[in-house]
């Protein structure tokens, strides 16, 4: 199997951290932790979990971290001041898989922030006798499913399957059985890398090595699927402004902070396409008859810009951007907004058309005609907007999916309503 590298050094050993991993954990003294208080720890954003915990003991905040997702434990963990992290590290029971707390010290969506102890660590030279004695007592408590073989430095060789021990003669030594260059992840890794490469290698335990092949932990697949998934689904919110930490159960007061500013950006970009329609109210009031097409206009090039904005962030998210170049995007998502856009304008312009003989002196073809120039440039330039905006903000070093929807409706609602009423006061001239 390949193996990987990473830019991340390891944390030290010290010489009790292979008898603290191979603890059965029910030797281990651990708090009475409510239920409801850990379900609800669970469901609370990092913040206002942190807040709910605040006055809590050291100790039992630590016991109830280990029982969280190790993605929100860390996540919790970085919301207390460094001094009072110590603290809770300092209080972390013996042998209750500690490395979440280490996982604050690598950046955010990486793998090491889902790292944990492995339950087992061998050198090659140990029996498959001597280790299934050692592993007796664990796996009465626990699911071992890998053995991890490693060097006295720490690096790891290979990886023995637990039913291969079970199948094994009691003298054979792990080098023997052990599959050799075993798959790893990095922890400097993004969730959207390690996924793309563990989608074909359905293994329940990944481990987790530096450059040099240290083992360092352990990355569960269901957390890593599961940490991928909320990912995702927090992409909609950021498009509108809401921040990836609000959850259903996060307090009014905390979901205002986050999503006001936004609403208040949103509120102040779109005075832009206000003033863009007064800067023609003198051929509305001729034309009173266009007002009724404005919304048509905004809504459709809006909703052909976020069909881009939602196929271009989608293929950042799975990675499929790197294989084509930018301006390829760019180009097939205006192309496919004039092609759109000049459907949509027919339709809009034979609407128009019947709807303004009636009501007004300007020739309603010409009035037909501006809509169908305006609704397929607009929505042309939508479709570029759409693609264009998450690339920018990207680059800018933000997340793309950051409140893309809100720039991009305003970027289509001044440019339709622009285009439109333009060409109708240069055919009125």
């Amino acid at each position: 199997m390949p193996s990987g590298g990473c830019s991340t050094s390891p944390p030290r050993r010290d010489p009790g951290v292979e008898t603290a991993l191979l603890q059965p954990p029910d030797t281990i003294a651990t708090m009475d932790i409510s239920p409801k208080l850990l379900s609800k720890v669970s469901a609370l954003d990092p913040r206002s979990a942190a807040d709910l915990l605040e006055a809590m003991p050291d100790a039992e905040i630590a016991d109830l971290l280990t029982r969280l997702h190790i993605g929100h434990a860390v996540e919790v963990l970085e919301e207390f001041e460094p001094a009072r992290r110590e603290r809770i590290a300092a209080a972390v029971p013996f042998g209750r898989e500690p490395l979440w707390l280490v996982g604050h010290t690598y950046p955010e969506g990486t793998v090491g922030r889902l790292m944990e102890s492995p339950t087992a660590v061998f050198s090659p030279g140990a029996t498959v006798g001597s280790v299934l004695e050692t592993l007796r007592e664990i796996v009465r408590q626990r699911m071992v499913i890998y053995v991890f073989v490693t060097e006295s430095d720490g690096r790891l060789v290979g990886v023995v399957a637990f039913r291969e021990l079970v199948f094994a003669e009691p003298e054979t030594t792990l080098g023997e059985i052990m599959l050799r260059e075993p798959f790893f992840l990095r922890p400097d890794q993004k969730f959207v890398e390690a996924m793309r490469q563990v989608v074909k290698r359905h293994f329940p335990i990944y481990p987790v090595c530096d450059e040099a092949g240290r083992l360092l932990g352990v990355v569960k697949g269901q957390a890593l699927f599961e940490q991928q998934a909320f990912e995702i689904s927090a992409q909609a919110g950021s498009m509108v402004g809401v921040e990836k930490e609000e959850r259903l159960a996060t307090p009014w007061q905390r979901s205002f902070r986050f999503r006001h500013p936004w609403l208040l950006l949103n509120m102040l970009i779109a005075f832009g396409a206000a003033t863009m329609v007064g800067l023609f109210e003198s051929t509305l009031d001729k034309l009173v008859v266009l007002a009724a097409f404005l919304p048509v206009m905004s809504g459709q090039c809006s909703n052909l810009g976020a069909q881009a904005l939602a196929v271009t962030i989608r293929g950042m998210t799975l990675g499929e951007l790197r294989a084509t170049s930018p301006w390829r995007v760019l180009g097939k998502e205006a192309w496919l907004g004039l092609v759109n856009g000049a459907v949509s304008g027919v339709l809009a312009g034979l609407a128009l058309y019947f709807v303004a003989r009636t009501q007004t002196d300007v020739p309603p073809v010409w009035l037909a005609g501006a809509i169908f120039v305006a609704l397929s440039l607009s929505c042309m330039f939508a479709g570029l907007a759409g693609a264009a905006i998450p690339m920018l903000l990207r680059r800018l070093g933000a997340d793309p999916a950051t409140a893309s929807a809100i720039f991009l409706s305003t970027v289509t609602d001044i440019s339709s309503m622009g285009m439109f009423l333009g060409l109708v006061a240069l055919l009125m001239r």
